[in-house]
């Protein structure tokens, strides 16, 4: 499969997956929902940028209730057997190539190629047993962590009124008082709340003086929908590592057609929009790691 298919066969998954979302009964993005990013059952590695959302729609889709993959192979070195006729999901990698250079005083370049592997979910598995790493963490803990994260990441946070936001100009970010936020289907409302903080928070981390990403000026500008898919993603992100809940706020399905125009205008924008997004997270979460002693 070339690589343009690669992007194009992803992008219209994801399409698919936002618009079996938005139901009458229902508003729910592909990303929303999940306290956890998805885990290679071999390596024990959680998957970064595109493969996320891939494996989260695909999740939501099929009613997986494990975010455990693997391939076939990596199955069979578990000791486990995929089941007779379960139907994988394609996830990408990228794979370093060697061009040889076209004239005799030319050097050679490196690129960057797309390639699939399919994997499946440890449901659709045979034995497999999800390992379980002594007591899971009660909420207080996860949401003291949350407060640790936001707090270490030194971002100016103002409190009050109805509106989130994050202002360029002066530097900081605007979140409503906690009790505006109330309990949906999905999340509670004070991980309503800190999905909404890592949502302006990866904002936050786009400014200049940080990521220095585009942002547009106005509503419907590309750039300004493609800044807010960004943060929507990276908000994902956050939370399930943080073990929190995300949720699709409501004000966000503004922003649905935008996304949709773009994508079938662009099979290349959920894959720039994931990087960027695994890059806010990577930039936030520095903030929170040790640094490492010289050796």
């Amino acid at each position: 499969m070339s690589n343009q298919d690669i992007y194009q066969s992803v992008t219209d998954a994801i399409i698919e997956a936002i618009e079996a979302g938005q139901t009458a009964e229902k508003f729910q993005m592909p990303w929303s929902g999940f306290s956890s990013v998805p885990v290679n059952a071999q390596t024990k590695n959680t998957y970064r940028g595109i493969n996320i959302p891939i494996l989260w729609a695909s999740q939501l889709q099929a009613g997986f209730a494990s975010g455990y993959w693997g391939t076939y192979k990596q199955w069979q070195e578990r000791g486990a057997q995929v089941k007779k006729g379960a139907k994988g999901t394609k996830i990408v990698f990228w794979k370093e190539i060697e061009i040889e250079p076209q004239e005799d005083n030319a050097e050679g370049e490196t690129r960057m190629f797309a390639r699939w592997s399919m994997v499946f979910n440890a449901d659709q598995v045979e034995g497999f047993e999800i390992p379980v790493a002594g007591e899971g963490k009660g909420s207080a803990e996860i949401l003291a962590e949350a407060e640790s994260f936001l707090s270490a990441t030194g971002a100016a946070i103002r409190h009050g009124g109805d509106r989130a936001y994050y202002d360029r100009a002066g530097d900081y970010i605007a979140l409503p008082d906690r009790d505006l936020f109330h309990d949906t289907d999905t999340s509670t409302a004070t991980e309503g709340f800190y999905s909404t903080a890592f949502h302006e928070l990866t904002h936050w981390a786009g400014a200049p003086q940080r990521l220095n990403r585009e942002k547009g000026e106005r509503f419907g500008d590309p750039a300004y929908a493609f800044e807010e898919l960004i943060a929507e993603l990276g908000a994902a992100m956050l939370c399930a590592s943080l073990g929190i809940t995300g949720s699709t706020r409501a004000d966000h399905a503004q922003y649905i057609d935008g996304w949709l125009k773009a994508l079938k205008n662009d099979k290349k924008f959920i894959f720039s929009a994931a990087s960027q997004a695994q890059k806010a997270a990577d930039y936030l979460k520095s903030f929170s790691t040790p640094p490492k002693e010289a050796a």
